[in-house]
């Protein structure tokens, strides 16, 4: 895992400028300690900050690679996994390679093949830019999920590109303000795919290539998808198999994804919550490895929201050698403002605060690698707003005494998560239900949230946005295609995977929280064989009755002990800030410095009144706790967006970045 930065100018005999590419490398040194380089050519510059996992010599493996022909240059960031039988065929083949990295596999597939034939061979996790000096044209590249950020932005006469979005400002060039449609979403937590808080800046989706193309003397930016979720048509699916045959491919495609993460030259641990995703791989990568396996666990101080417990009986029952980090709730505002400078995005839930904490852990103890769980509720439908879709739209026919035993379970096992991850109240959106059939549950807390987003907002950023939906705006991202025809629990699920996985779980709660302290996370679950695997099974192999994740809890149930395979999902989360005296007034210690009336004129992003009438409403001694866990979010959000524009906008980041460069030593 590492971070690259580059940028590609349309007039090939522009000079690069070497101190800006170190720069761009030095302000994401976090995502790689151990090394950097840059390399300029044509107008084109890349560099990379190096975090050694595979093949720990700093001269052979450093980044940018540039192919024995002089043709290719290459900076990438991420794991390829699988990579030794492919080199092995490529030698056999006469290719000769000059490191053991694994990201050298790329130089080498794509002359032979081609970019959209090589990317199949790519399994892992992974962002890179590639550029092809023959076709003149620099290739951005990410992987199927998203695991792996990558960012964009145009400039007079060029492109920036990087893994943070702090890298692409550290480009003297590049302007930073709010954009207003990305600030109203920063206040609802839901981003629209592919897009970041700030004008101009793009994400690489999940799936897809950005090219860059030179043509006379202007550049030619094109976009387009390689891979998505491939949920099957329902009337594509024919009779449901054996569930034998359904519990078997998942063990076995499971067991081997873990297999192909525990590759590295480092040692390599896992993160482990009350949960069976992460039990499941805890469980998988000590039988693989026939030895203790490193287990970091997050405990919190309120019994509602920790798993240690039952993470300690699977920690013992495969042996593991656990370390726990007890968080007390009162002390997570105390690491906010640095958690939003790595998460570049507003959080609503401090579990991204415990998640930062915890990694920074795992880092002092000296590991670099953990394997996690993240992606077995997207895959085999584990979250409570699945459930709820499935209960509404693809059990129609229920029987009026069984429809009734099903709503008492979901206003029972949901309650917890009710203002949170479900809404208090069922949101239509119209433009939702048109693209998807029905407003996912997944969606529906955010749009609540949104209801409140405009009275917040400066009166100049309200009256721009008077007409603004933001159910439309997600809907118009989400490809019809991928719908069409499909049943409402796939539907479901790739609503999620296209806004929540990859702009919360995968951003705020994992690789930028774990790279903030040089520290790789490796998903098994999101091994693409698997998820495409996952795809064709059955609704009721996911949701089978009232047991969400049945195939996985039938395929691990020899792992499992019995509390855990019978456990209903849990979501985890760090306890909201009104459920404890103490974390509220830690939050409050925030907002007096960020909410402020000077502070709200200052940064010109938000309306005092507004302000002032949701912690109002929040105190008001009728407001429900589900509308107070809302609230707390909304609040987050607020302090959020104003901790960005200190850290983002008045910040001079092209300095700091400069700095920081000088600091480490790190010179062109």
């Amino acid at each position: 895992m590492c971070g690259i930065a580059g940028f590609i100018y349309a007039d090939r005999n522009r000079p690069v400028d070497p101190e800006t590419l170190v720069a761009m490398a030095a302000i994401q040194y976090h995502r790689g300690p151990d090394g950097f380089g840059w390399q300029a050519r044509d107008g084109v510059g890349f560099s990379h900050a190096r975090l050694s996992i595979i093949d720990l010599n700093q001269e052979r493996g450093r980044q940018p690679f540039i192919s024995a022909d002089g043709r290719l240059m290459l900076t990438q960031n991420g794991e390829l996994y699988d990579y030794q039988r492919l080199r092995a065929d490529l030698t056999a083949r006469g290719d000769r390679f000059r490191s053991k990295s694994d990201s050298e596999l790329i130089l080498h597939l794509y002359p032979r093949l081609g970019l959209d034939a090589s990317l199949p061979h790519l399994r892992g996790e992974f962002a890179f830019a590639l550029h092809d000096r023959e076709q003149d044209v620099v290739h951005l590249v990410r992987d199927r999920f998203g695991i792996k950020p990558l960012y964009w932005t145009e400039i007079d006469g060029g492109l920036v590109f990087g893994s943070e979005l702090k890298v692409l400002f550290a480009h003297p060039e590049v302007t930073r303000q709010f954009d207003s449609a990305g600030l109203y979403h920063q206040l609802m937590q839901t981003m629209v795919p592919g897009s970041t808080a700030f004008a101009g800046v793009h994400q690489v989706k999940p799936g897809h290539v950005v090219s860059i193309e030179r043509r006379n003397g202007r550049l030619q930016i094109s976009d387009r998808r390689y891979w998505d979720m491939p949920f099957p048509q329902e009337h594509e699916r024919g009779a449901p198999g054996n569930q034998t045959q359904y519990i078997d491919g998942v063990r076995e495609r499971l067991i081997e994804a873990v297999q192909l993460r525990l590759e590295a030259d480092v040692p390599v641990g896992c993160y482990l919550s009350g949960g069976i995703d992460s039990c499941s791989i805890i469980g998988l990568a000590t039988a693989s490895t026939q030895g203790a396996v490193k287990a970091f666990t997050i405990g919190f101080d309120n019994a509602d929201y920790d798993e240690t417990p039952i993470a300690t009986e699977m920690a013992q029952a495969t042996g593991a050698d656990q370390e726990i980090l007890r968080l007390d709730a009162t002390h997570l505002y105390d690491h906010f403002e640095e958690t939003l400078w790595h998460t570049e995005r507003t959080i609503y839930n401090t579990l991204g605060v415990a998640k930062l904490l915890m990694s920074r852990r795992v880092n002092e103890i000296g590991y670099k690698v953990v394997l996690t769980g993240e992606g077995s509720d997207e895959l085999f439908g584990g979250y409570p707003a699945f459930r709820r879709d499935m209960f509404l739209h693809g059990l129609d026919h229920m029987p009026p005494d069984e429809r009734r035993e099903w709503e008492a379970m979901l206003a029972e096992s949901n309650k917890l998560f009710t203002g949170a991850m479900l809404s208090e109240d069922t949101i239509d959106d119209p433009a939702l239900r048109a693209k998807v059939g029905f407003t996912p549950s997944c969606l529906q807390p955010w749009l609540a949230s949104a209801r409140r987003v405009p009275d917040l907002l400066h009166p100049d950023r309200r009256a721009e946005l008077a007409h603004y939906s933001p159910g439309a705006a997600i809907a118009e991202a989400l490809d019809q295609d991928a719908l069409q025809g499909r049943h409402p629990l796939d539907k479901a699920q790739y609503v999620w995977i296209k806004t929540m996985l990859e702009g919360q779980i995968l951003t705020w709660g994992g690789d930028r929280v774990d790279m903030a302290n040089s520290m790789e996370a490796r998903p098994p679950f999101l091994d693409h064989h698997l998820a495409e695997y996952a795809a064709t099974l059955p609704p009721s192999m996911r949701i089978h009755g009232r047991t969400e994740k049945y195939v996985l809890r039938e395929a691990m149930k020899g792992l499992l002990p019995e509390t855990l395979y019978k456990r209903e999902k849990f979501a985890f989360m760090a306890p909201p800030a009104h459920t404890d005296p103490g974390k509220w007034a830690a939050m409050r210690v925030l907002a007096e410095r960020h909410l402020n009336s000077d502070a709200i004129v200052q940064a010109g992003l938000l309306d005092s009144q507004g302000v002032d009438a949701l912690f109002a409403l929040h105190d008001a001694p009728d407001t429900s706790v589900a509308t107070q866990t809302q609230l707390d979010a909304v609040i987050n959000h607020l302090l959020g967006v104003q901790i960005l524009h200190e850290r983002f906008i008045a910040a001079d980041i092209p300095a700091q970045a400069r700095r920081k460069a000088a600091e480490l030593g790190w010179r062109a």
